[in-house]
């Protein structure tokens, strides 16, 4: 695919400093707030503790969760209430996602994938659609992981598409594989829906 960069090897020190030169450009650019979209899971979490360590102008961050389970934000399993305690006592401004509220252009999303091609809480059988008419949908995943056995409220594909730049961190060879075969063309799975709809939009794969 064009306009898609594999990084094998980066830490997480280097990658967060690869999303502080991002951030610090678009905050270059604009006089305004800069909007970020953000994963949860395990795997971000350790390297936004080493993003904060960079002096951006974090007043003018705004951070959206690119899903959430449907719990209370003190819940443990809130991707919104996590980003909250890491983000916000740097200045940042973390933004719950909302079924009335449309998300603005991003800046940079960053997005992780399940081993079953999911991206977000766009799950396989969700049936996600590049064209769909909804910037954020609330759903179920079936089946529902056992790990997080939640309601999800979710960006869609259109929504997650509508940024400069976008962004994977990849960890294990059964996901490296998925991402592999989606790149390739080779499944239907939400993560190749995805790609395949972003037209030129430049994408990032830390592996």
């Amino acid at each position: 695919m064009r306009d898609l960069e594999l990084v094998a090897g980066a830490d997480d020190a280097a990658i967060a400093r690869w999303i502080a030169s991002r951030l610090a450009a678009a905050l270059a650019a604009s006089e305004g707030a800069v909007a970020i979209c953000l994963p949860g899971g395990s795997t971000p979490f350790p390297i936004l503790a080493e993003l904060v360590k960079h002096p951006l102008d974090w007043e003018r961050v705004v951070a959206y969760p690119g899903d959430d389970r449907i719990v209370p934000e003190d819940h443990p399993a809130s991707n919104t209430g996590k980003l909250r305690a890491l983000l916000e006592p740097q200045g940042a401004r973390v933004q719950a996602l909302a079924l009335d509220t449309a998300p603005p252009h991003f800046a940079l999303v960053w997005l992780g994938m399940g081993a079953d091609g999911h991206i977000a809480s766009l799950f396989p059988n969700t049936d996600p659609r590049s064209d769909d008419p909804a910037r954020v949908r609330r759903l179920t995943p079936d089946p529902l992981p056992p790990e997080a056995p939640f309601d999800r409220i979710t960006l869609t594909i259109p929504a997650l598409l509508e940024c400069d730049a976008m962004m994977f961190v990849i960890r294990g060879r059964d996901k490296r594989a998925v991402l592999d075969a989606a790149i390739a063309g080779e499944h239907d799975l939400p993560v190749a829906r995805l790609l395949s709809a972003r037209g030129r939009l430049p994408v990032t794969c830390f592996v």
